[in-house]
């Protein structure tokens, strides 16, 4: 169980050990397959005249030319062009995900257009003993809500299992947010069927923790609708077709166990249903009202980003929108203004700073007074330097780099976030109606902690943690002149 662990949370260079075997494009198979044979691989990637990937060679490709003679032909002539890039830092259960979702056997680790590895099936087998692949291909097949509702529950259990085996945070909620998103995709798909939605282009949209891959055991709701109706109809008329789709899409989510937005931020909602044009024009209109409904409803659907449908539509309304708030000075003062008025649960000696809530007596709350500090400063610095991220430690080492933040000042920062994130992971799993979905536990309880259970390393890690949290706000507060 300790492999399995280590292999989830395992970045991609820590498995791309072995040196990169490769094969020059213009050589022939006999070539390539000397190459195999001298470095016991059953794969050969294949590099053009500056070294560049360009396609990989396996065994299986052999077999088509090896009875007929054809061993002298060009090795390119036979290879695989469907090469599937990551990045060293991304983790072992993405590549996983990606050889489930696009059914191949290796994934190319780059940096640029620099090789640095290769990771195959082979060296993510104890990851697929976790269930991982046979979770995503069940979603894949199911049929039903009633099927998707059960295989909901199982990620809950095998996150909660991951929880209980000391998984880092980061890779986990990215986990549990790229499962969910699969299964949204399907409860999609299932729902899609029962209606006519031809001759209008959509796509749904994610926004809040969903929207910034970082969703945890208790989460509800958070989505919207974008389309463009053909040009011969009116807005109205796709929004008339689209809005009961959305409204089963909604309680279907809510019956796998993600519970109705009591805000009403959901796709069934006229209001988050909108055109491209439609789009604009809100959030143009948040951009000018300064109420703090308005910059709620803004910060959280500035968070976007497609689950289903026609991403091209939201990559255009991303783009716009990113240019249009970069340029808008007064809105970013406002939303920075709104990140700093919830504070860190830090005393000004340095002392943890409790309360006692209902059911929760001398305790902190590690997402208003934590973890929301983080998310919500770095999406300002994100928006205001023109970062596309969505993602939180994404933001921070976007916004930090260009501006010559050293590496060690942005990893303390998105450390602190993800210790927090990892206490409401425990806490969560630790709940027997947080892991089950829904509402039963209540969100503020999920969030809460007694600091006097942890023990004294914990303890000074999470002071540490809300004090980079305040040092944090004080730059937001620098920047912006608040």
């Amino acid at each position: 169980m300790a492999g399995e662990r280590q292999a989830f949370a395992l970045p991609l260079r820590a498995l791309a050990t072995r040196a990169v075997v490769t094969c020059e494009e213009h050589r022939s198979v006999a070539d390539a397959v000397r190459i195999m044979q001298a470095n016991d691989v059953g794969s050969v990637i294949i590099v053009d005249a500056e070294q560049r990937p360009c396609g990989i060679f396996t065994g299986r490709d052999l077999l088509p030319v090896a009875a007929d003679g054809g061993l002298e032909r060009r090795v390119s002539e036979l290879m695989s062009r469907d090469l599937v890039s990551l990045p060293p830092h991304a983790f072992a259960y993405e590549a996983a995900l990606e050889m489930t979702e696009r059914r191949i056997r290796h994934i190319l680790v780059t940096e640029g257009e620099r090789l640095l590895g290769v990771v195959s099936e082979r060296d993510l087998f104890a990851l697929q003993r976790l269930g991982m692949g046979e979770l995503t291909m069940e979603i894949r097949l199911a049929d039903s809500v009633d099927t998707l509702s059960a295989l909901a529950a199982q990620i809950r259990r095998l996150a909660a299992l991951l929880v209980e085996q000391g998984t880092a945070p980061e890779p986990l909620t990215l986990f549990i947010s790229v499962l969910n998103d699969r299964l949204t995709r399907r409860v999609i798909e299932v729902v899609r069927r029962r209606h006519d939605l031809n001759r209008i282009r959509w796509t749904w949209l994610a926004f809040g923790s969903e929207g910034r891959f970082e969703q945890t055991f208790s989460t509800d709701q958070d989505n919207g609708l974008l389309f463009a109706a053909p040009e011969d109809s009116a807005p109205e008329h796709g929004r008339a077709k689209l809005i009961p789709f959305a409204r089963e899409v909604n309680e279907a989510l809510d019956a796998c166990g993600f519970p109705l937005c009591e805000g009403n931020i959901m796709a069934s909602n006229p209001e988050l249903c909108l055109s491209t044009e439609e789009w604009r024009a809100k959030m143009s209109a948040w951009l000018e009202v300064t109420s703090p409904q308005a910059l709620l409803d803004a910060a959280i659907c500035l968070d976007l980003r497609p689950i289903h449908g026609d991403e091209v539509l939201a990559a255009g309304l991303r783009d716009w929108i990113s240019e249009r708030v970069r340029g808008h000075a007064a809105f970013l003062r406002l939303l920075a203004q709104a990140a700093t008025q919830s504070r860190p649960a830090l005393g000004r000696f340095g002392a943890l700073v409790t309360m006692d809530a209902p059911g929760a007596p001398h305790s902190v709350n590690l997402k208003a007074n934590g973890a929301r500090i983080f998310v919500d400063a770095a999406r300002v610095l994100a928006l205001a330097s023109g970062a596309r991220q969505t993602n939180t430690a994404d933001r921070l080492r976007a916004f930090g780099e260009p501006r010559g933040q050293p590496p060690a000042q942005r990893g303390a920062l998105i450390d602190a976030f993800y210790f927090i994130q990892g206490l409401r992971l425990r806490k969560q799993a630790a709940q027997p109606e947080a892991r089950a979905g829904g509402r039963g536990a209540g969100e503020d309880l999920t969030n809460r902690i007694d600091p006097d259970r942890l023990n004294a390393f914990e303890q000074s890690c999470l002071k540490e943690a809300f004090r980079l949290a305040r040092q944090l706000q004080e730059r937001l507060a620098l920047d912006f002149h608040l």
